[in-house]
């Protein structure tokens, strides 16, 4: 899996990028046909802001998070995205 973490008003450390890394590649448990995640982190005045698009063969999912502490943000993004990934898998396995 391919995961690209750019920062838009924000400088991206090696700490909040081993912390994506280490969030998102829990997702590939879940799933094992993730190709590529794109994360994209911002900061609007007060605001932590974290984006995400996951393609899976076949099929993208987005999310998005925002809240005052960055970690959090990313904490409540890779939720989202594991409750969507579990959700389609779910529904493949059952159509089936």
């Amino acid at each position: 899996m391919q995961i690209s973490i750019s920062g838009h008003h924000v400088d991206v450390t090696p700490a909040i990028r081993d912390y994506c890394n280490q969030k998102l590649e829990k997702l590939s448990r879940h799933h094992d046909r993730i190709t590529s995640t794109n994360v994209i982190l911002s900061v609007d005045k007060l605001i932590q802001k974290a984006e995400a698009t996951v393609h899976v063969t076949g099929q993208d999912f987005f999310a998005n998070s925002e809240s005052e502490n960055l970690y959090a943000a990313i904490d409540s993004l890779t939720d989202k995205l594991d409750r969507q990934l579990l959700k389609y898998k779910e529904k493949r396995s059952a159509h089936r």
